[in-house]
């Protein structure tokens, strides 16, 4: 009779002990997702263009939010954010060849990652000298105040066709407020005959806010130096004004010296160091959270016509 209370005890014990280990883990179980893609492609000034359409939703069809990575096999060629429905659309330039392009959804800490089907692609061969532009990763998320560095990939496109160098600008535009990107070089130079693409730093800038600053008080105070000068100020004036009615020069004179002391008052208040001891340094705002898509932008001229291709980054501030 003991020894079965015993085994009972001791089987309670395990049950409790399994419980207290499974229930944290439904607790914070990450809710699945499904990911798909569809890409139509279409050819433009003898290149081809992938139209792309993402959906990504969660369980009982509730739609995901966050990043999405294009990939191409094993190579990332673009991001772009989710918008509230769950769903993104972008264009892809692609280099001649067969191309295998998913959807990755990055996930987050309430939805897990999933990755569509493979779409298989066909991308047209061009007799004309190009180039086409990546970025590694495509996908980034940064803190407010943090730096992130992105791998611009500037590949040539028949480079036996060049007769001369080719130089590309590259460019970023979509960044939200109170952050930047720059490109380290921001000017590449494909060479006759290149196939290996050129790369180029860049660098995302994001900016964390400082605080309220309190009122700032110069040491010592101002207040006895403004009273000895206002003071006798002000009792001159009113003695002049006592004698205004009997001699005229004295009304044009106290005119004079009172344009001349509002004017004092005015650049004395009026200038930054004024405005520093009595209202603070400006504080920095932070660049807001949120997901973003930004755009790269690579452009080359000829001197007659400007060839422009882009990229897009997905970037998430926390």
């Amino acid at each position: 009779m003991i020894s079965s209370f015993c085994r009972v005890l001791r089987f309670s014990r395990f049950t409790a002990a399994g419980l207290a280990v499974v229930l944290p883990a439904f607790a914070i179980a990450q809710r699945a997702t499904q990911t798909s893609l569809s890409a139509e492609t279409h050819d433009l000034n003898g290149r081809t263009q992938a139209a792309l359409t993402i959906h990504v939703e969660g369980e009982a069809g509730q739609p995901a939010t966050g990043p999405v990575t294009i990939k191409d096999g094993a190579r990332q060629l673009a991001g772009i954010a989710l918008d509230s429905q769950g769903n993104a659309a972008l264009t892809v330039e692609l280099l001649p060849g067969r191309h295998a392009l998913r959807a990755v959804f990055a996930g987050d800490a309430d939805t897990q990652a999933s990755s569509s089907a493979v779409s298989e692609v066909q991308a047209q061969a061009s007799s004309t000298p190009d180039f086409g532009i990546s970025v590694n990763p495509a996908s980034i998320s940064l803190t407010a105040g943090q730096s992130g560095t992105i791998v611009a990939a500037v590949t040539p496109i028949n480079g036996s066709a060049l007769a001369a160098p080719m130089f590309v600008t590259l460019s970023c535009s979509g960044a939200p407020d109170q952050s930047s990107c720059t490109f380290t070089p921001e000017n590449v130079e494909i060479l006759p005959n290149a196939t290996a693409a050129v790369k180029s730093n860049m660098v995302i800038t994001t900016e964390a806010g400082t605080g309220s600053v309190g009122m700032v008080r110069p040491q010592g105070g101002n207040a006895p130096v403004s009273w000895a000068a206002l003071l006798p100020g002000a009792l001159g004036f009113g003695g002049l004004a006592f004698a205004l009615r009997r001699r005229r020069w004295l009304s044009r004179l106290s005119l004079m010296g009172f344009v001349a002391l509002m004017t004092t008052l005015g650049v004395t208040g009026c200038a930054p160091r004024y405005n520093y001891f009595n209202h603070g340094p400006p504080h920095n705002r932070p660049t807001p959270s949120g997901t973003y898509t930004l755009t790269v932008s690579a452009q080359s001229s000829d001197g007659v016509a400007a060839t422009t291709h882009y990229s897009k980054v997905a970037l998430t501030v926390k």
